[in-house]
């Protein structure tokens, strides 16, 4: 049987001679629940829980989670405020022994201009945090999208298969904002293959950063991290010759590395790793974004490298840093809105740690009100609410409450 997350804690701290209590106190975490770990009779913990006691022990937090045991660290209640089930038949349809799909592709799918233009409809929607849109409109999208790439003449395929890479990849972004991983990760392999029909790399390349974001939700950071660096030695450009598109995706790879390095309990390697990704943002300056291009591919800029150095304070948990970086982070300073959003949580969390509660209630309430379908997914911001909730002396005002039924604390 494989090591559970119990047995790893024991094993590691009893090599480090530190009692439980003394874990306790490094780690900040309540001894009951290091007893209960090691002791069996709790199988997971919150992955923030892992981070510190990985932290206290000097290991990478992957040694105490170990390779079975993602699942488990990152369970939580089930909470799907919208259906993912047209979604999910679109992106994994069935197939019988001939491979073919159950339901027959259409015979005369919309010109790839049409497509093209639902696609940056569909891609607004997703930006503008309106899921019930984009869950209505993307299963149609990509049943015809994928019709048109099978039916596509060679002088017409690389073109129809980049649409579907484009397609799918939006598709798992999508659902890795819903937490559905695994289906996001059935999607984002579709737009990798797509892209590989495609002849298309550069492509390719942004959907790799979708794969690392979901390598991350999953808990697999080491692989995310090398997959991240691997891709990005491959694409790495010339500074004094490269597009700013180039520099783009190869400074999202480094900060999809960073984040993973980050939450691996390894602050140095992604401090490395960000300050790479900081020198093709300065190159890049102030570039403004493709009309042509779709806003998940945009973003990347300074404001985006000074955020991440922030999520890594968090990560490492340190408020303080957090909420100095924060101060030189214009508001709603990216193409996507889900970088300032989940930017704006850690601040929060800054808040909440420093017991500046009503701080951290007000950047959550700004954060409801701007962006409610986002929070709602949020396991990061329940946390905050439920850890504000506790400390509070005074009864639960009604905003809180409100937001706690919100995001399900």
């Amino acid at each position: 049987m494989e090591p559970i997350i119990g047995e790893n804690l024991a094993a590691i701290r009893q090599q480090s001679t530190l009692t439980q209590e003394q874990l306790a106190e490094r780690a900040g975490v309540d001894v009951g629940v290091i007893r209960k770990l090691e002791q069996g009779a709790r199988k997971s913990a919150r992955l923030p829980t892992l981070h510190a006691l990985a932290r206290a022990l000097g290991v990478p937090t992957s040694a105490l989670i170990g390779d079975t045991s993602h699942a488990a660290a990152r369970a939580e209640p089930d909470h799907r405020p919208l259906s993912l089930a047209e979604i999910r038949r679109a992106v994994a349809p069935v197939r019988g022994l001939a491979g073919t799909a159950l339901v027959p592709p259409a015979s005369d799918p919309p010109e790839p201009e049409v497509l093209r233009a639902r696609l940056h409809t569909v891609d607004r929607a997703y930006h503008a945090n309106d899921y019930a849109r984009v869950l209505a409109d993307m299963p149609a999208l990509l049943h015809d999208v994928r019709a048109a790439a099978d039916l596509a003449d060679e002088r017409d395929r690389a073109g129809a298969y980049t649409l579907l890479t484009q397609t799918l990849h939006l598709t798992g972004n999508l659902l890795i904002q819903l937490r559905a991983s695994d289906l996001a990760f059935t999607a984002l392999s579709g737009a990798l293959d797509a892209a590989r029909r495609a002849g298309n790399q550069a492509v390719a390349t942004t959907v790799i950063q979708g794969m690392c974001w979901v390598l991350v939700r999953q808990g697999r950071f080491v692989e995310a991290a090398e997959l991240a660096v691997t891709t990005a030695d491959q694409v790495e450009p010339r500074f004094s010759r490269a597009a700013p598109d180039e520099l783009a995706a190869w400074g999202w790879l480094l900060l999809g590395a960073a984040a993973a390095r980050a939450r691996n309990n390894e602050p140095d390697v992604a401090a490395e790793l960000t300050t790479a990704a900081a020198a093709a943002a300065v190159r890049i300056g102030q570039w403004a974004l493709d009309p042509t291009q779709l806003i998940m591919v945009g973003g990347f800029s300074v404001d985006k490298v000074q955020m991440q150095r922030a999520e890594n304070a968090a990560v490492a948990g340190d408020p303080g840093r957090v909420l100095e970086l924060a101060k030189q982070v214009p508001p709603g300073s990216t193409a996507t809105a889900s970088c300032w959003q989940r930017h704006r949580l850690d601040v929060s969390w800054a808040y909440a740690e420093q017991r500046r509660y009503a701080d951290a209630t007000e950047v959550l309430l700004d954060l409801r009100a701007t962006a409610p379908a986002w929070l709602r997914q949020q396991r990061y911001a329940r946390d905050i609410v439920q850890s504000v909730s506790a400390q509070r002396r005074r009864a639960m005002s009604q905003e809180l409450a409100d937001l706690a039924a919100l995001v399900g604390a």
